[in-house]
């Protein structure tokens, strides 16, 4: 859903009204790039930053999901370049993991684990569409690649996703 900028509205009610509609999202797939909730964390608000310093030259000729979307990956390339984030040992081990709030089926923990093998290339368009629900043109204009590209990149994925998981993805068309 795109809200156009009222006339009244100021930046930083404008910045506010963004965070309180995408800033789960922005997380989840912010966590999903770095797999760290911390860092996922920094980059959500390094993207809000981002956005509102840049909110004057947004015209809403993009969809804001998208907009933002774009910033937050990119926030998460800049942390992946940092020397920090390369020199830093991020093993976890399970036990240091907080119990979940509900037992997930042990069918999505495997296509989970399975979604967090894939090449970043093929694991985040596999994401944006199914956990973001973005469409084929709205993933192309996230990512600065073709449709086309898209499209290729879904197939590749559910490929490899039928074939660690050995049954057909629910996701086939």
């Amino acid at each position: 859903m795109q809200t156009v900028k009222g006339p009244d509205r100021t930046p930083e009610e404008e910045i506010t009204r963004m965070v309180n509609e995408h800033q789960l999202a922005l997380l989840r797939l912010c966590f999903t790039y770095l797999h760290d909730r911390e860092l996922a964390r920094d980059a959500v608000q390094e993207t809000f930053l981002k956005a509102y310093r840049g909110l004057k030259a947004f015209r809403y000729e993009a969809n804001e999901k998208t907009w933002l979307s774009r910033i937050a990956i990119n926030c998460c390339r800049d942390i992946h370049r940092s020397g920090w984030f390369r020199h830093t040992d991020r093993f976890v081990t399970p036990d240091m993991l907080p119990e979940p709030a509900v037992q997930p089926a042990y069918e999505d923990n495997v296509l989970t684990i399975e979604i967090m093998k894939l090449p970043k290339r093929l694991r985040e368009v596999i994401l944006l569409y199914y956990f973001e629900n973005m469409t084929t043109p709205e993933i192309a204009e996230t990512l600065r690649i073709s449709q086309q590209a898209v499209s290729n990149r879904l197939v590749r994925a559910r490929a490899s996703l039928r074939k660690a998981l050995g049954t057909e993805f629910e996701g086939d068309e």
